[in-house]
């Protein structure tokens, strides 16, 4: 079986709070890849409370996002349809992601994961390395026209890393 992960396309992150106009482009790709898809598909939500400013995060990071609840925590509109199975997260990586597919891994085995989403070079990044690790036989795969960085630049870097780290970037 072939498993898609669709990292935090959130409107925080696409338009709002933390949106840029390289996460906007994405979009399309990202709707016809999760439509088309055969397969079971995982959607994160990164998610953060009321106290987001007081964490680690957002001593690092104090722009408030993804606070539970608010609009810009729910998936996009054009995704919302397709989240049947979604995995809140409130770090980078998501080990309840490890957790939902190895159990999933015992009953049918995973053929391969692929990971799209925002950002590549936050949390794509995170969720792909943990995949790795805890998939060791398993191809990880990144849509690269599904994902976009804060950045152009750390975009680019983190598609790079993950390609040392053998990580199929298409």
């Amino acid at each position: 079986m072939d498993v898609l992960i669709v990292v935090d396309m959130q409107k925080d992150f696409v338009d709002g709070a933390l949106g840029t106009k390289e996460a906007v482009k994405i979009v399309p790709n990202v709707v016809k890849k999760v439509k088309n898809f055969k397969g079971k598909i995982y959607f994160t939500r990164d998610t953060h409370p009321k106290t987001y400013l007081d964490t680690q995060e957002g001593h690092n990071l104090p722009v408030e996002h993804c606070i539970e609840g608010t609009e810009g925590w729910e998936i996009i509109p054009e995704l919302k349809k397709y989240a049947k199975t979604i995995v809140n997260k409130p770090t980078f990586g998501s080990m309840d992601l490890v957790k939902k597919l190895t159990a999933l891994n015992k009953k049918t085995p995973i053929d391969s994961i692929t990971v799209i989403g925002l950002c590549t070079d936050i949390c794509v990044i995170s969720n792909a390395m943990i995949l790795k690790a805890a998939f060791t036989e398993v191809p990880i795969i990144i849509d690269s026209k599904c994902c976009a960085g804060v950045t152009p630049k750390s975009h680019r870097n983190a598609l790079s890393a993950m390609q040392v780290c053998q990580i199929a970037v298409k």
